[in-house]
């Protein structure tokens, strides 16, 4: 069996440690909100604030706050749950919804997610120190690509998960391990009554710009609601498998 050049360098080269809340990390306090506070990850606050709106920004910020709550508040996250790799997927997870023309985190033939999942690879190359070798950075890809699909990373690993647990907070609301006190001061600082205009006008944006990365997936109802001529027919996976089999 051969075993391609690019899997041996992978093979040979040293995994990256991981960074966990009981140890001893560099860290601030953000709405009362202890988080790390690593070179990367203020880079990626300041990167996204560029290519996000006001309340996208808040939003992201929000997510990796709850999400942060989430593992500290839980021992066996603490224990388990990289928070560098969290901080930057929630930070980084919306890339995707930079609406400005000729954005170079976004992209005319992909879903949003992978949008966000494909920029943030490429912010990690740039800016990761020799800690971030693939596995990290994969975890931060699949973080961001599925964060919208609860139904599949609500299984994938820890980080994955508190990604998008973090994020659902902010939408859903309290969840164990965020208090109503904690919660309410993080909306105070980041004020979320912008979020679901934020929302909406950006689903729509991109059921209008790219609706072909919108059929199988939660953006499709804007579509159809509030997208003139959008239409789903024969554009379903069951329309494309009936019409070829």
């Amino acid at each position: 069996m051969q075993i391609s050049k690019s899997l041996c360098l992978l093979l040979a080269s040293p995994h990256g440690v991981p960074v966990l809340s009981n140890k001893p990390y560099p860290n601030t306090t953000i709405a009362g909100v202890t988080v790390i506070d690593t070179p990367i990850v203020r880079l990626a606050r300041e990167f996204t604030r560029n290519h996000s709106s006001e309340a996208v920004y808040k939003h992201q910020i929000r997510s990796w706050l709850f999400g942060s709550l989430l593992i500290a508040n839980n021992e066996t996250l603490k224990n388990s749950v990289d928070i560098e790799v969290h901080a930057v997927s929630a930070i980084l997870h919306d890339l995707g919804w930079d609406t400005t023309p000729n954005s170079p985190v976004t992209s005319h033939d992909h879903r949003f997610e992978v949008d966000g999942a494909i920029a943030s690879r490429k912010f990690i190359e740039q800016y990761g120190d020799s800690n971030w070798d693939a596995r990290r950075t994969q975890l931060v890809w699949d973080a961001i690509a599925l964060h919208t699909t609860r139904t599949i990373g609500y299984y994938k690993e820890l980080e994955v998960q508190l990604t998008s647990m973090g994020i659902s907070v902010d939408y859903d609301g309290l969840r164990p391990g965020v208090t109503n006190e904690t919660y309410t001061q993080i909306i105070t600082e980041y004020p979320n009554f912008d979020l679901k205009q934020a929302t909406n006008d950006t689903f729509i944006f991109i059921c209008a710009t790219k609706p072909e990365q919108t059929y199988d997936n939660q953006l499709q109802p804007w579509g159809e609601r509030y997208v003139a001529n959008y239409t789903t027919k024969g554009n379903l996976r069951i329309d494309h498998i009936f019409d070829h089999l």
